[in-house]
Parts: C-alpha cells; structure tokens; sequence
C-alpha cells in the first residue's frame, strides 16, 4: 500500500514515465478528449458521473505527488473570469495562472509533450487546466 495521497496505478506509471517539462491536461466533463488531447498521451477517464470526480480533486492530489512549474487555462471569449481560476489559484498559490484563448488550449493541449490527460466529470465551465511538470531539487 502506498503512503501518498495519489493511490491511481495508471496515473502514478504515466507520471513516472514523465518528466521535466512534459505536461498533464486536467479537463472537465465537456471537453473534446478525442480531438483536444494529444493522442500518444496516457487517458485516464475518471468521469464516473456528472460531477465525480472535480478537477479541483484531481489537482489537489497530483500536486501532492509532482511539482508544477507553469499552468495554463482556457480564457472565456469574452475575456470574463470563471470562479474556477481562484480554486485553482488557491491550489496552487506559488504561480501566475497563464490564459489561453480556447483554440490555443486545445492546441497546446494536442502537443506532443502532454504526456497525460485526466478526463473528470467536473460540470464547471472552464475547469480545465494544463500543467507543466518541473524538476525536483537535490536534498
């Protein structure tokens, strides 16, 4: 049994055979999975039900288990901000939240360096984030 707070086998191996730089696309439950995600990436569907599991979960457990050094978001046309962006703020207090306008979101999501996409169930709109995975520092 594992001590840490993400117990997911798929995402701790997707995690393991990532690294510095390589990203991660946590999405809610409208997002275009099949066409908005690089499809060599890892899946990992934990949308069990509208609503189950949050984005906010799955952040606030990833972050328990790898360090992030940038995160992006999709910015609503009309320039507006969603209350999802101050749970994400608070999760991840250290960093300046980088927004994307929708069709760069599902662009930079598409590279080839998003080694890991998690589909959740979250109905919120724009709770979808993109994280950069950074480096551990020497003890």
């Amino acid at each position: 049994m594992l001590k840490s707070q993400l117990l997911h086998p798929q995402i701790l191996k997707a995690l393991g055979q990532s690294g510095h730089g390589s990203k991660v696309l946590i999405a809610d439950g409208n997002y275009p999975f099949n066409t908005g995600s690089n499809p060599a990436a890892e899946h990992v569907f934990l949308n069990l039900r509208p609503g189950l599991v949050s984005v906010t979960d799955v952040l606030e457990t990833l972050v328990s288990a790898m360090p992030v050094e940038a995160a992006y978001v999709m910015q609503p046309a009309d320039g507006s901000e969603p209350p999802i962006f101050n749970e994400f703020r608070r999760i991840l207090p250290e960093l300046e939240l980088q927004k994307l306008e929708r069709f760069a979101f599902y662009d930079a999501s598409r590279e080839r360096d998003v080694s890991l996409v998690i589909a959740s169930g979250d109905q919120r709109l724009y709770a979808n984030i993109l994280l950069t995975i950074g480096v551990v520092p020497p003890k």
